[in-house]
C-alpha cells in the first residue's frame, strides 16, 4: 500500500520505518527538508494513487487543525485521513463531519508506543467509519504487534479511548512514584533498582513501566541528575474534565494530575521517577537537576 505521512518526528519517523519494513511505500512530508520525502504537502498528495490515504502525525491542536484543513482542500472524495496524534475526541468528531461534507473519511487513531514503537510495535485505538477503517487496516496490521489494534467505534472513539488510556497512565506513574519514594524513606538503604527488577518476576505489579524504572535507576540510583518537574501534555486534564462532566469518580487520575502541578514547586524522588519514566517510554524532555550542566 502507498500512503502519505505528515510529520516525521520521533513517532512519525518510527511509523514510516515500520511501514516500510512491512513492504508499504511511504511518502513522508515534514517541514524539515532534511528528513522529508516531499517538498510540500501538495507534492506528497500528488505522488499518491487515488483513492489516497494520508496519515497525520503532528502535535494536537493548531498543528493538526491546520494540517487536516490543508488536506481537506488537497484531497478528493473517497480519500482517507488518519489522525494518529493525540487530538481531543470532540475535535476529531468535528473534523470528521467537516471532511465528510467533501466525501473524505477521517479515521482517528490513538497511538501508543512512544519511541519504542518501531521495535516493539504500536498499540492503536481506532475510530471511524467501518469502510474506511477496513481500507487502511493493512497499515494497522503492519504497525501493531499481534492483538495490538482495535476498531473501537465511530469517529472520535479512537481518541476518546486514547485519552482515557493516558489518564490511566498518569495514575500508574503516580503510584510507582509514591511507592518508590516510600521505599527510599526506609530506615535502612534499599536498592531501588533491584526492587524494580524483583517486582517484575511474578509480582502482581509487574509491568513494562517497572522495566523502564529499573533502567532509569541503574543509570542514576537516586535520580539526582534531573529535577522533579513533570509536565502534563493535555490528555490527563481532558480525562479529569471528562470524568467531571460525566459524573464518573476518577480520584486516582485526578490526584496524579494535581501531583504534576505540585512537581513544578517540589522536588522528591517519586516525582523524579515519574519524569524519568516519561523520558524512558516516550523520549519526553526532562529538566536537569539544579547545578548540572546539560552538556555533561
Amino acid at each position: 500500500m502507498k500512503i502519505g505521512l505528515v510529520g516525521l518526528g520521533r513517532m512519525g519517523a518510527g511509523i514510516r520505518e515500520r511501514l516500510r519494513r512491512s513492504g508499504h511505500e511511504v511518502v513522508g512530508y515534514d517541514r524539515d527538508p532534511d528528513i522529508s520525502d516531499a517538498g510540500s504537502l501538495e507534492e506528497m498528495v500528488g505522488r499518491l494513487p487515488a483513492p489516497r490515504a494520508v496519515w497525520v502525525m503532528v502535535p494536537a491542536g493548531v498543528p493538526t487543525e491546520e494540517t487536516v484543513g490543508a488536506l481537506g482542500a488537497a484531497l478528493a472524495a473517497g480519500d482517507i485521513v488518519v489522525d494518529g496524534g493525540n487530538s481531543h475526541y470532540r475535535d476529531s468528531t468535528r473534523r470528521s463531519s467537516a471532511l465528510a461534507g467533501r466525501g473524505i473519511h477521517l479515521v482517528d487513531c490513538g497511538t501508543s508506543g512512544g519511541g519504542w514503537g518501531l521495535a516493539e510495535g504500536f498499540c492503536l485505538m481506532v475510530g471511524g467509519p467501518a469502510e474506511a477503517v477496513a481500507r487502511v487496516e493493512p497499515l494497522f496490521s503492519a504497525l501493531a504487534p499481534e492483538g495490538g489494534y482495535l476498531h473501537v467505534g465511530p469517529a472520535g472513539s479512537g481518541h476518546y479511548v486514547k485519552m482515557v488510556h493516558n489518564g490511566i497512565e498518569y495514575a500508574m506513574l503516580q503510584a510507582y512514584g509514591e511507592g518508590f519514594e516510600l521505599l527510599d524513606a526506609y530506615d535502612a538503604p534499599i536498592d531501588l533498582r533491584a526492587v524494580a527488577s524483583l517486582w517484575n518476576h511474578g509480582s502482581v505489579v509487574r509491568s513494562w513501566l517497572l522495566e523502564l524504572a529499573e533502567q532509569a535507576l541503574a543509570r542514576d540510583p537516586a535520580l539526582a541528575g534531573l529535577r522533579a518537574h513533570v509536565e502534563d501534555s493535555g490528555e490527563g486534564r481532558w480525562t479529569v474534565m471528562e470524568a467531571v462532566e460525566r459524573g464518573v469518580p476518577a480520584a486516582g487520575i485526578a490526584h496524579s494530575l494535581f501531583a504534576r502541578f505540585d512537581s513544578r514547586r517540589e522536588d522528591g524522588l517519586g516525582l523524579r521517577l515519574i519524569a524519568a519514566l516519561r523520558r524512558e517510554f516516550g523520549g519526553h524532555a526532562v529538566q536537569p537537576a539544579a547545578g548540572d550542566d546539560p552538556g555533561d
